[in-house]
């Protein structure tokens, strides 16, 4: 960029940041203008959100400098980071779960602002954004995708200078991408700068006047993303395009899972009930349930799952056998596995190690038939060093705790553990979400082929590009109903984005 430094909104130089086993940044320099929308692209694991924590004082870098309004600053902390006018949306959330949105959001913000403003605010910046939120929900009733409406929430009450976003759209319908992507544009128009973290090429080519490419920690270039295509934009950031996905016809067999006029009033305040759902997934198909986050997902979810047994007697089968009041080691027993929403904390426990991580759903594959009941840690190294090899995980081996792994690389671990186990049925919640373009394509292509091999998948997802590309059929959940079932390829964005809003019963009358 040729702006002068007065003119330059945050500018890096040199920044490094070493962990023990990766250099996470390596002389990264960075210049972003005033009004400026930039992307940072990169795959899971080059070093985009250690450097965006860099800027917002949550990490402090080895080496480099920073320059902020052309004054050289570095963030003491994130409070101070929000002093200067710098607001982050993490893609790994920082809420407080028995508070409400509202006292989460009212935490970031000058506590001149009294508690009924924020409430007042909220209401008022969701209509604009089409962010829809309950200022008194708390936030343990949330879904992943609701909780990352309540961070942009926080983000943008702030009135940033620079606002930083981790892969914001992950939870939004196309329509309410759309109204988003016009809202940064005028928060742009304003002069306020924009750092944009997404692995979706499509947005960034829509969206973003500049992109800086990161691979291995260091800056591999610097380009309009107007003027690339997707595959240049893949060239760069994974030094190849992603592979193809082969689709073929299914081959349907036996019904594998089978839901039953399932209703089942929500635990909690605020959490949605489900009413009256029925569908099936046979064995060699994958099915999709699309909708936006918040209508019913996580409830469904988790009496398929298990982690809740309240369900019906009758209303959830596996292979004709009644799994509704049993237990998750027990439907997988019976073939059932599971990858949840939420990496840290359901799918993973962060402080412990990957090898360890492999127990909570594998223990049972080590022991065999042994009647003894030990697992010896050769055994258990040996099967996390194969999820890491097959799905291509960057980390520090089989010892790394999952923490210390981005976003990405931890779900590529947990899927990897759960197809790597040979399941009959397997459900699937937002699959790649957080990944880059390459293992996108490797974790769906590993869905086909379980599909292909007579597995049966059922995949939630929010992302429409991924249930159009994986799925054979397809639902929409909008309030705690689903829609009826339709074959893909006879479904089109535009249709399935008005069955997320629950008007499928006007059209199918």
């Amino acid at each position: 960029m040729d702006e002068t430094a007065s003119t330059r909104r945050l500018e890096l130089r040199h920044v490094t940041k070493r962990y023990p086993s990766v250099v996470a940044n390596d002389d990264v320099s960075l210049c972003v203008a005033p009004g400026e929308i930039h992307a940072v692209l990169g795959e899971n694991g080059a070093g985009k959100s250690t450097l965006m924590k860099v800027i917002y004082g949550a990490v402090k870098p080895d080496a480099g400098e920073m320059l902020f309004d052309g004054v050289p600053f570095l963030a003491k902390n994130p409070r101070d980071a929000r002093a200067h006018g710098i607001a982050m949306v993490f893609q790994h959330f920082s809420l407080f779960e028995t508070l409400s949105v509202a006292e989460n959001i009212w935490l970031g913000l000058d506590k001149s602002i009294s508690l009924n403003q924020v409430r007042e605010s909220i209401a008022s910046t969701a209509q604009k954004y089409g962010l829809p939120l309950e200022a008194d929900r708390p936030v343990h009733t949330l879904s992943v995708g609701e909780r990352q409406r309540v961070e942009i929430m926080r983000s943008l009450l702030t009135q940033p200078k620079l606002l930083i976003l981790d892969e914001p759209t992950s939870v939004l319908t196309p329509q309410a991408v759309e109204k988003l992507f016009d809202t940064l544009k005028q928060l742009a128009a304003s002069g306020c700068s924009i750092l944009y973290i997404s692995h979706k090429l499509d947005e960034i080519r829509a969206l973003c006047t500049n992109c800086t490419v990161l691979r291995g920690g260091k800056v591999t270039g610097m380009v309009d993303p107007r003027k690339e295509s997707n595959a240049s934009l893949s060239r760069l950031m994974i030094g190849a395009e992603p592979p193809q996905l082969q689709h073929r016809e299914a081959s349907l067999g036996e019904i594998a899972l089978s839901v039953k006029k399932l209703s089942l009033k929500s635990e909690a305040m605020f959490c949605t009930d489900l009413l009256d759902i029925s569908f099936d997934v046979r064995a060699g198909e994958i099915v999709g349930i699309a909708g936006v986050s918040g209508n019913g997902q996580q409830e469904l979810l988790a009496a398929l799952s298990g982690e809740s047994t309240r369900a019906p007697r009758g209303s959830v089968l596996l292979f004709g056998n009644d799994i509704a009041a049993k237990n998750p080691q027990a439907r997988r027993a019976g073939g059932l596995y599971f990858v949840p929403e939420e990496r840290l904390g359901r799918g993973a426990v962060p402080v412990h190690s990957l090898a360890m991580n492999g127990l909570l759903t594998r223990a049972s594959d080590l022991v065999g038939s042994s009647w003894l009941k030990w697992i010896t840690p050769k055994q258990n190294a040996s099967l996390a060093g194969e999820v890491i090899s097959r799905f291509n995980v960057k980390a520090g081996g089989h010892d790394a705790v999952a923490k210390s792994l981005s976003g990405g690389n931890l779900q590529k671990y947990i899927v990897g553990r759960e197809i790597s186990a040979k399941p009959k049925v397997l459900i699937v919640s937002q699959p790649t979400w957080g990944v880059d373009v390459g293992a996108a394509a490797q974790i769906r292509g590993e869905l086909l082929k379980l599909r292909d091999e007579g597995c049966a998948v059922l995949v939630v997802s929010e992302e429409l590009d991924e249930l159009f590309e994986l799925c054979d059929r397809m639902h929409v959940v909008a309030k705690g109903r689903l829609s009826p079932s339709i074959a893909t390829r006879d479904a089109s964005v535009e249709l399935i984005g008005e069955w997320m809003s629950g008007l499928w019963e006007k059209q199918n009358a």
